[in-house]
């Protein structure tokens, strides 16, 4: 098991060194970053919107109700749905979401170009296909993958308005109070932070098990399943590290 751990660690440090190299052509290189920021990030706002206006909403009901009959005020729902969208949900559930969506497309890319030899094609060319096919992908993740988080924290917000306002838990002012209560900048550099290192990994270790996929369409299929699962522990793993390291 250990053996294994280090392979693959080994070779995953490998392959990105290769793929952090200078690009051969730069024109190139901006065409598929452009084309990956418009797959990974407009073909993902409506799951991001769609799940961070629920749990923004679910957060606000609970803590509504946990916070019924308490001699703590009631805006503070709104501070609490603020900070908890900016820190966490809006950081680590969008990028786990974003893992599954992108992290198995990426995989089944890489890996369907590896079984269909068109990497050992572009190989013979003299093409760095490490640098091609995932510089690209994780350059535009990095880019995109923040903008995706901002949205889903202000959707978040919105979302615990919509839940707890129109229902009569509290007024409009005491939410508004709320999320201007106690704000501290920090909190938003923290998400950045988060945001920025998970797209990294996500797309980084989605290409890792789709660049070196074998066999035929199980095998593909376990490589895009092994690239999910993978990803959402280093994720929830690097969420720890991020809040033990910055907070």
């Amino acid at each position: 098991m250990s053996f294994n751990l280090f392979y693959h660690f080994g070779r995953y440090v490998s392959m990105m060194g290769q793929a952090l190299t200078r690009p051969e052509k730069f024109s190139m290189y901006w065409k598929e970053t452009i084309r990956q920021m418009e797959a990974i990030g407009v073909g993902s706002v409506i799951i991001v919107v769609l799940i961070s206006i629920f749990i923004g909403a679910v957060s606000a009901l609970q803590f509504c109700y946990q916070l019924d009959g308490q001699l703590i005020p009631m805006y503070y729902v709104g501070y609490i749905v603020r900070d908890l969208a900016i820190i966490e949900s809006a950081p680590t559930i969008t990028c786990l979401v974003l893992a599954g969506k992108v992290g198995s497309n990426i995989a089944a890319e890489i890996g369907g170009m590896r079984q269909k030899e068109h990497i050992d094609a572009m190989e013979i060319m003299g093409v760095n296909t490490a640098a091609y096919l995932i510089t690209p992908k994780v350059v535009a993740a990095i880019v995109v993958i923040p903008m995706l988080v901002t949205i889903g924290a202000f959707v978040g917000i919105i979302g615990g308005y919509l839940a707890s306002v129109p229902a009569g838990y509290l007024t409009d002012m005491e939410y508004m109070r709320g999320l201007r209560a106690y704000f501290e900048p920090y909190n938003v550099f923290i998400m950045y932070v988060k945001s920025i290192t998970f797209a990294f990994l996500i797309t980084s270790i989605s290409s890792y098990f789709g660049y070196y996929v074998t066999g035929g369409s199980i095998e593909l299929g376990k490589a895009s399943t092994n690239a999910v699962v993978i990803g959402n522990i280093f994720v929830l793993a690097g969420d720890y590290f991020i809040a033990l390291l910055l907070t």
